[in-house]
């Protein structure tokens, strides 16, 4: 399983709230796939987000689709469930854990039905470059580019930037910066994290 925690790379997720958040407001529906999602940590955390910035009636909107390869098998069972170690979410602050965070053992804890609603999860390779669907909104993918190699990663992102609406915006980690063979696909929107905007 990858490495993985509640609220990981915060800073990226704010700059998403920040940019790119209310580009999208207004749109009827905002749907953002989560691509290597592992199982889920990263999902429910940009969900949590996002719902702390709309309110919940403009959260209603949201669809978030997280997908991995998830060569484990137990990814869907864990999202769709919600039900994580209280371990895992040790980082969260304590306003956070009692608003979206439901105890159901001493060492378990469950992400709250609000949250859960606008999570979809599928088993999807991003190998085939295919995507799940199209006309997202916003994708994030990190920590999965870093394991293929160079050519893979272009024709990943190519088909990232064939699922995306217009406008629409790309997602990823801190230390993946956007290969030379896409740069012409997409403009960067800030200087702190790897953002782009679909040209």
């Amino acid at each position: 399983m990858a490495f993985t925690f509640f609220f990981r790379d915060r800073d990226t997720l704010d700059l998403v709230c920040e940019l790119i958040l209310p580009k999208l407001r207004g749109k009827r529906y905002i749907n953002i796939w989560d691509a290597g999602c592992a199982d889920g940590r990263e999902t429910y955390t940009i969900a949590i987000m996002l719902r702390e910035r709309m309110g919940s009636f403009g959260f209603r909107n949201v669809r978030i689709y997280a997908t991995d390869i998830d060569e484990s098998g137990d990814f869907g069972d864990v999202i769709n469930k919600g039900i994580y170690p209280k371990d895992a979410i040790k980082r969260v602050d304590k306003r956070i854990f009692e608003k979206y965070f439901l105890p159901v053992s001493e060492d378990l804890c469950r992400v709250k039905e609000e949250i859960r609603k606008r999570v979809r999860y599928q088993r999807h390779n991003l190998l085939t470059y295919e995507p799940i669907r199209e006309g997202f909104s916003l994708i994030i993918c990190k920590n999965v580019l870093l394991h293929f190699k160079v050519e893979e990663r272009v024709e990943v992102i190519k088909m990232f930037h064939k699922s995306l609406a217009d406008p629409g915006f790309l997602v990823m980690e801190q230390t993946q910066k956007l290969p030379d063979e896409v740069s012409d696909l997409f403009t960067p929107i800030t200087r702190k994290g790897q953002l782009f905007q679909k040209l």
